[in-house]
């Protein structure tokens, strides 16, 4: 019996005047961005990735961060 259950995996770039934090699903490559603007506006995107999303990231600069962090963000409370 397979487990329907996914691990997402996040991430977190922060730039002068926002962040990008990005919350992967490793098993189909989908996922969300949150971009936080400087005055707290959040910016959500659905995405779909391809298979070299992680390194991407990596050479992006993007560093990982707990499912807490990402969704403190995403709730507006971070």
């Amino acid at each position: 019996m397979k487990s329907s259950a996914v691990v997402h995996e996040y991430f977190k770039r922060v730039f002068d005047d926002y962040i990008v934090l990005v919350q992967l699903n490793p098993m189909d490559f989908s996922g969300l961005e949150l971009i936080v603007h400087p005055d707290k506006k959040l910016e959500k995107t659905k995405m779909q990735f391809d298979e070299d999303i992680k390194e991407d990231l990596e050479v992006d600069e993007f560093k990982p961060i707990s499912a807490l962090e990402f969704n403190l963000y995403l709730k507006g409370l971070a």
